[in-house]
């Protein structure tokens, strides 16, 4: 029997093949599609998945401005954060956040599904979020893909 092909490969910098992914976020869940792109940004799409390397694609999403919430959670979710100073703690609504920044109700929602650690940060930076329809990665020929669920 050959037992060399039974062995477990992992990847080194050199072999690993970033691909440019286009995915439309219009009337996606927020929660379910944030877990996809994590996926996509990880690598675990890819048969040569190597948990320890950033071996992910870089994502490209378009319409942020159209992603949506279940039930009541457009207003009674709430994110919070702190200014560093004596009371200050600040609290806003996902419908707060979407008025002011749409890119960013998603960037916050992919990122909390990385790991916590520099490998997580490395993979956050592959994610580009545009509000509309366009993005300036036409060189880079990205292709689209549907996130089924």
């Amino acid at each position: 029997m050959d037992t060399i092909s039974y062995k477990t490969q992992s990847l080194s910098k050199a072999k690993i093949e970033k691909n440019w992914v286009v995915i439309d976020a219009a009337d996606q869940i927020l929660g379910r599609f944030s877990s996809r792109v994590a996926n996509v940004l990880r690598g675990k799409t890819k048969a040569s998945y190597t948990p320890n390397m950033d071996c992910g694609d870089n994502v490209i999403i378009l319409n942020a401005e159209k992603v949506r919430l279940t039930g009541k959670k457009m207003n009674n979710k709430t994110y919070i954060r702190h200014t560093g100073y004596p009371g200050g703690q600040r609290f806003a609504s996902p419908r707060m956040v979407l008025e002011k920044d749409p890119r960013r109700l998603v960037e916050m929602a992919v990122r909390g599904m990385l790991p916590k650690n520099s490998l997580g940060r490395e993979q956050f930076r592959n994610l580009y979020v545009y509000a509309g329809t366009e993005h300036p990665h036409a060189a880079q020929q990205p292709k689209e893909i549907k996130l089924t669920y």
